[in-house]
């Protein structure tokens, strides 16, 4: 079954590639949750548009990578959410919320599905979170979470 996706998927491509995919995989998996679309030859001229939209979405190349790596691991980023008694969340710091922070703090926007967060944020303080800027390169990120 040949697939275009809209969303990176780890293992099969990235936005804008056409994939052959088992049909069970692709009509179970990939179509329902919006990451692939049918392959027609209609729908492949939205190949193009899908990779236009992501090569101005991604980091140029690796030494514009490294550079955006140097900002934010000498930044730190403050995340105010609300909080109850004994500095607890009202549910976790989402990855959206960490990105507006970061876009905030440094001035580079960076896109939330770049975004690892290995324990959910759930408390005030100092947290660590590994954005992916690029194939190589990936940058420890310093959150201060503050009770708003």
């Amino acid at each position: 079954m040949k697939l275009i996706l809209t969303q990176e998927v780890d293992g099969l491509g990235a936005a804008g590639d056409v994939v052959d995919v088992k049909p069970g995989y692709g009509r179970n998996y990939l179509v329902p949750r919006g990451v692939a679309i049918a392959w027609t030859r209609g729908a492949e001229k939205t190949v193009e548009s899908i990779k236009a939209a992501r090569s101005a979405r991604a980091v140029r190349d690796q030494a514009h990578a490294e550079e955006i790596k140097a900002k934010l691991q000498g930044a730190t980023v403050d995340v105010k959410v609300r909080a109850g008694q004994g500095g607890r969340l009202f549910g976790a710091v989402t990855v959206a919320e960490i990105a507006e922070a970061i876009t905030g703090a440094t001035g580079e926007s960076v896109d939330k599905r770049t975004i690892v967060v290995t324990n959910p944020i759930k408390s005030l303080g100092a947290h660590n979170v590994s954005v992916k800027l690029h194939d190589e390169v990936s940058a420890a990120v310093s959150i201060n979470v503050q009770a708003a």
